[in-house]
C-alpha cells in the first residue's frame, strides 16, 4: 500500500514527486490542532511585509494545492515554513538532509526562489556534462522552456521545481533567497 492509502497494483509505481495532496494534509492538521480557520492560518503564512501592494494567499489558493497538479513556488514555501517542514519531506521515501531546513528570515521578508541562481546551477551542471538543454529538460522531467525561462528570474511550480533540485543533487533551499515581496 503507498503513502497515500491506494492499493498499488505490480503495474503501478509510487510517484517521487512532492505531493501537493499530502502537503495539504498537513496544513490542514496543523490548521485544526491550532482551532484556526482557513483565513487564519492563511494570514499567518503571510507576513506583514513592507510593501502594501503585496498579494497575500488567499485561503483558496491554499486549499487548492489539494486538488491542483502544480502550485506556484513562492506560495508553497511560504506554506512550508508555517508548518517549518522542507520541501523535501513531501516527497515519497525521501531522506532528510540536514543543509535541506529551509533558512529562517527577518520580520518583513519572505521566502522566494532564486531562479537565476538555479539557472546558473543547471547550466554550469549542463556544460559539464556536455548536454543540450533539451537533454537536461528530459532527465530532469521538465519542459526545456521551463529551464531556459529560468535566467529571466520567472516563477517556478511545484511538483516541477523539485525534480530539478532532484537533478542538480541539491536541497530546494540551497535556491532560496529573502525578498522584501
Amino acid at each position: 500500500m503507498s503513502q497515500s492509502g491506494f492499493r498499488l497494483t505490480p503495474y503501478m509505481k509510487p510517484s517521487t514527486d512532492f505531493s501537493l495532496r499530502a502537503l495539504y494534509a498537513a496544513l490542514d492538521a496543523q490548521r485544526k490542532a491550532r482551532g484556526l480557520s482557513w483565513a487564519q492560518a492563511t494570514r499567518e503564512m503571510h507576513p506583514k511585509l513592507k510593501r502594501p501592494s503585496t498579494r497575500p494567499l488567499s485561503p483558496s489558493t491554499v486549499m487548492g494545492v489539494r486538488t491542483k497538479a502544480a502550485a506556484e513556488g513562492d506560495g508553497v514555501l511560504a506554506m512550508l515554513q508555517w508548518l517549518n517542514r522542507t520541501p523535501e519531506s513531501f516527497i515519497p521515501g525521501h531522506k532528510e538532509k540536514m543543509d535541506a531546513r529551509l533558512p529562517d528570515l527577518p520580520p518583513g521578508k519572505v521566502l522566494r526562489f532564486d531562479t537565476k541562481k538555479i539557472h546558473a546551477a543547471l547550466n554550469a551542471r549542463r556544460i559539464e556534462r556536455k548536454m543540450t538543454w533539451s537533454q537536461v529538460a528530459k532527465e530532469a522531467g521538465t519542459a526545456t522552456s521551463t529551464l531556459t525561462y529560468l535566467s529571466k528570474g520567472t516563477r517556478v511550480a511545484f511538483p516541477g521545481v523539485m525534480r530539478i533540485f532532484k537533478w542538480l543533487g541539491h536541497p530546494a533551499a540551497h535556491f532560496t533567497r529573502a525578498s522584501d515581496f
